[in-house]
């Protein structure tokens, strides 16, 4: 998951809820979220893995920017501020390894984004 600075949690979590639903995935079967290291204190991303009852794993811009060949929805926009390419993709990406699949396009809400992978 991405997300604007101080997103509110209610804005994420109808997010995570109908990216979950979009996807035909039950909560309980999601293993972690992951985002992008500047995100390690943000209050949302935060309380949606702790709903989740998941631990949230956090990457620097390059590890997810070496996700870029995988991205179904590049941005040069988000790379211009956060120096990745994307974050929630590229998060989901990182975190399912490299045999890993997109199983959810990035998903966006007003302020935030989400996006699900799949460990091959």
């Amino acid at each position: 998951m991405g997300c604007e600075r101080g997103a509110s949690l209610v804005d994420v979590a109808d997010l995570a809820e109908r990216t979950l639903k979009q996807a035909g995935i039950m909560p309980s079967e999601i293993i972690e979220l992951a985002s992008i290291d500047m995100k390690s204190e943000e209050p949302a991303i935060l309380a949606i893995a702790s709903q989740l009852g998941v631990p949230v794993k956090f990457f620097d811009a390059a590890t997810l920017e070496r996700e870029t060949p995988r991205l179904a929805n590049p941005s040069e926009l988000v790379f211009a501020r956060v120096g990745c390419h994307g974050v929630a993709e590229a998060a989901a990406l990182a975190a399912a390894g490299p045999s890993g699949t997109l199983v959810v396009p990035k998903i966006k809400s007003a302020f935030a984004t989400a996006a699900i992978a799949k460990i091959g």
